[in-house]
């Protein structure tokens, strides 16, 4: 019987090391005077789009992402919204340096014997670019911002996965949105 306890708990490990590999860092913070549940439609603040220092492409891509990801939340698009939602960007390079140190044990002397020997060492460095996307949702009649979430992690330049790594940031990072406020 104790084999059986042990198989079921097999998959719940695997779910937990599978979350716990997350790709993408979130962050947030909201004004806990906001009052969140009043808001229920969106509309994009043009200004902090269009200053966003990304392709026209990834723009696409970003509000796509998110127009996916609030319309699962129940938020829909309007002339009127309640909140507007803003994004902007920041990228930087991810260095990591291994070092590599060679060691060994050879023959030595006139004669022959065992003693110190010498090795190579190497360094192996590999940069990464990284990226960390910043959704900002506003009071459409304040212009206040009333929630900041962030997601930061490694980029990709293959045009094929960037829709879904983009998905992947939008997605997390929203996930925290809206805040659970205690009354």
């Amino acid at each position: 019987m104790k084999p059986m306890k042990n198989l079921k708990l097999i998959p719940l490990l695997l779910l937990f090391i599978a979350a716990s590999c997350s790709s993408v860092r979130v962050n947030s913070d909201y004004d806990n005077k906001a009052n969140f549940a009043s808001y229920k439609t969106y509309a994009y603040f043009k200004n902090g789009i269009d200053k966003a220092e990304i392709s026209d492409l990834d723009k696409k891509r970003i509000l796509y992402a998110i127009d996916d990801a609030m319309n699962a939340k129940g938020f829909s698009k309007s002339e009127t919204p309640d909140v507007l939602i803003s994004i902007f960007t920041k990228e930087s390079q991810r260095v990591d340096v291994y070092n590599n140190y060679g060691y060994g044990w050879g023959s030595w002397g006139p004669r022959w014997g065992w003693g110190p020997g010498w090795g190579v060492g190497f360094n192996t460095t590999t940069v990464t670019p990284e990226g960390t996307l910043y959704i900002d949702i506003l009071d459409a009649k304040t212009k206040e911002l009333v929630w900041q979430g962030q997601g930061s992690g490694y980029l990709t330049t293959n045009a094929e996965k960037k829709q879904a790594r983009i998905k992947e940031f939008v997605d997390k990072i929203l996930a925290q949105y809206p805040p659970r406020q205690e009354k």
